[in-house]
């Protein structure tokens, strides 16, 4: 792949401390079927919104761990050996350098945590390769 993916992934922090975050306003003004905000920072770290439906690419993050909180819908994270089911107020966390693959079979809201320098895009078009 050439590297260019049709998310919507914004990647400026759109809450500051001590402002209220409505996530339902949020989901009500989404159109796209694949989309990420940076919801605020928390020291090193971001908490952000993902609002999917559909495939994301295979990836891997070499340095940084990913932790998905699901709010409402299903999500799978496919591994190489396995697939994670997700469903509402379930979470789990994707260590570095491990595969991976997010879907949502129909819309889905989550929550992500992850250092603020992470590439969401990740190292994808090598491992696309290998699916």
């Amino acid at each position: 792949m050439s590297g260019e993916y049709k998310y919507n992934q914004l990647m400026d922090v759109k809450f500051e401390h001590q402002e209220i975050i409505d996530i339902n306003s949020i989901v009500q003004s989404c159109d796209d079927k694949w989309f990420n905000q940076t919801l605020t920072k928390i020291n090193d770290s971001v908490a952000r919104i993902g609002i999917v439906e559909g495939e994301y690419h295979w990836h891997t993050h070499e340095d940084d761990d990913e932790f998905f909180f699901v709010l409402s819908g299903k999500l799978f994270i496919d591994l190489r050996d396995k697939t994670i089911e997700l469903n509402p107020n379930q979470g789990v966390t994707i260590s570095k350098g491990v595969e991976h693959r997010p879907r949502a079979p129909e819309k889905t809201v989550m929550l992500m945590v992850e250092t603020a320098s992470i590439d969401p895009i990740g190292n994808g078009d090598v491992l696309e390769m290998n699916s």
